[in-house]
């Protein structure tokens, strides 16, 4: 089991090697080897699920790229592990970071360096990949391109960073005592946060407990990034249950797959919540009664038994799908008054 983790990793590094070179040919082959035929990726909305690499190429891949010529993958945690179910993971969260030169999903291009946050997780069996769960922060992208059709978010909308610590990319032999140390912490914070508000007031989250004073929580675009406990409660949290405070209760609906790697710990699930949206207030929206699943590919650093960092990505764009919301005409309506042509700067 110690060196599983990081022979997956090894397993990895072509893709992501071609990735950041942005070399097509690379890609396509690295997908193709590290790939079983079957694999099943799961996208963020608008692309959904499909199976195979020539289909995570063609449906996801190749528009970014084409969109952003120089296109590069940069990757601030990688981290591995064994979920309560046995299964075995690989963690990677970073930016795609390229020139906007082109429409991308009919965002329009802006002629500059462009981000979008990603949370990847790759299952391993036999040495292939045998299933990908990734999110991909679009609405990022909408922002930078002077194209929100979005609320105005709570939170601080900035180029989320990596970890302070710099360490998120570990390299060192598994430490099984550690890492199955982190993991439990996490599930012991969560098993506390979720006693609220069906249990009682904030009191019997006891985040104290469990996060630090300094911990920052880093939402995805359209929530923002929250600093300290009243940060987390005030600008994501207290609308997020206000809006829907029978989380918790489908437990039996959802999977979740929890893996930790040294101070490190994420969790993925397809979806990993399900909760009624029977109240108003949370991204601007009225209620509507209706049950969402939500996606939320997360990332906790641990510090001192403390968490003082944590990475959040949830698929904004699925969420507004199932409430009937279609972002994307939204968008179109901007259009009207763009110029959905390449913009190229001198010298490109």
């Amino acid at each position: 089991m110690t060196d599983l983790h990081q022979h997956h990793k090894t397993l990895l590094q072509p893709l992501f090697t071609a990735l950041y070179e942005g070399d097509e040919t690379a890609v396509k082959a690295a997908l193709d080897t590290v790939m079983s035929d079957d694999c099943i990726v799961h996208l963020a909305h608008p692309f959904g699920s499909v199976t195979g690499s020539q289909a995570y190429w063609d449906i996801a891949l190749s528009p970014l790229f084409s969109a952003w010529p120089d296109c590069e993958r940069r990757t601030f945690i990688q981290m591995a592990g064994t979920d309560t179910h046995g299964a075995d993971w690989v963690g990677c969260g970073g930016h795609f970071i390229g020139t906007f030169t082109h429409p991308f999903l009919n965002i329009p291009p802006t002629g500059h360096l462009a981000h979008m946050r990603f949370h990847e997780f790759y299952r391993f069996e036999n040495d292939k990949i045998v299933e990908i769960q990734s999110l991909w922060d679009i609405p990022e992208v909408f922002m930078q391109a002077g194209a929100w059709p979005l609320a105005p978010s709570l939170g601080r909308e900035w180029h989320v960073p990596g970890p302070s610590t710099q360490d998120g990319m570990i390299s060192l032999p598994y430490d099984d005592e550690k890492s199955l140390h982190s993991r439990q912490l996490i599930m012991d914070m969560l098993a506390a946060m979720i006693r609220h508000p069906e249990m009682g007031g904030p009191e019997v989250m006891e985040m104290e407990r469990f996060w630090h004073r300094k911990m920052t929580w880093y939402g995805p675009c359209g929530i923002g990034t929250a600093r300290g406990i009243s940060g987390f409660r005030n600008w994501h949290q207290i609308p997020f249950l206000n809006s829907m405070p029978d989380r918790g209760q489908y437990d039996e609906q959802i999977t979740f797959h929890f893996f930790a790697e040294a101070d490190y710990v994420a969790v993925t699930g397809w979806p990993n919540m399900i909760q009624t949206h029977s109240a108003g207030g949370w991204l601007g929206l009225p209620p509507t009664n209706k049950k969402l699943e939500i996606r939320s590919l997360d990332f906790w650093r641990i510090e001192n038994n403390l968490i003082r960092e944590n990475w959040v990505l949830v698929d904004l764009l699925h969420i507004f799908d199932q409430l009937g919301i279609d972002v994307f005409a939204r968008l179109s309506e901007f259009n009207k008054a763009r110029n959905l042509s390449p913009v190229m700067p001198p010298g490109c």
